[in-house]
């Protein structure tokens, strides 16, 4: 058990061992400092609010680039690079896989022209 003291200037000094050094073995550190995050998953950015005023087509259009472009990284990610073995039933099921709803068929062919 390590005992601190505490001394004239109301420091505390360094706690003393009442195990042997040679007997203390190393432990890992409790928790890092930053969490650690892979060198492939970037930082996630600050979403900000859409400009208001415009029509609802572009509206619609840019959520739709938004999803395409989520849908055709989480295929990139799974190994799937050429548009020809991104058929709509894959795109559909990757994004089922990562949690939006299915995408039409528009979207699907937005997909595939991003992958190639």
């Amino acid at each position: 058990m390590a005992v601190a003291t505490i001394t004239e200037n109301s420091a505390v000094s360094a706690p003393t061992p009442s195990v042997p050094s040679a007997q203390r073995k190393r432990s890992a550190p409790s928790s890092p400092s930053a969490p650690s995050r892979s060198s492939a998953t970037p930082p996630a950015l600050k979403r900000k609010p859409l400009p208001a005023g415009r029509p609802r087509e572009w509206y619609e259009s840019h959520n739709r680039r938004l999803k395409a472009m989520r849908l055709a990284i989480a295929l990139l990610d799974s190994g799937v690079y050429h548009p020809s073995s991104a058929p709509n039933r894959r795109i559909r099921s990757t994004a089922a896989r990562i949690g939006i709803h299915p995408p039409s068929n528009t979207t699907c062919r937005m997909v595939r022209e991003l992958i190639g």
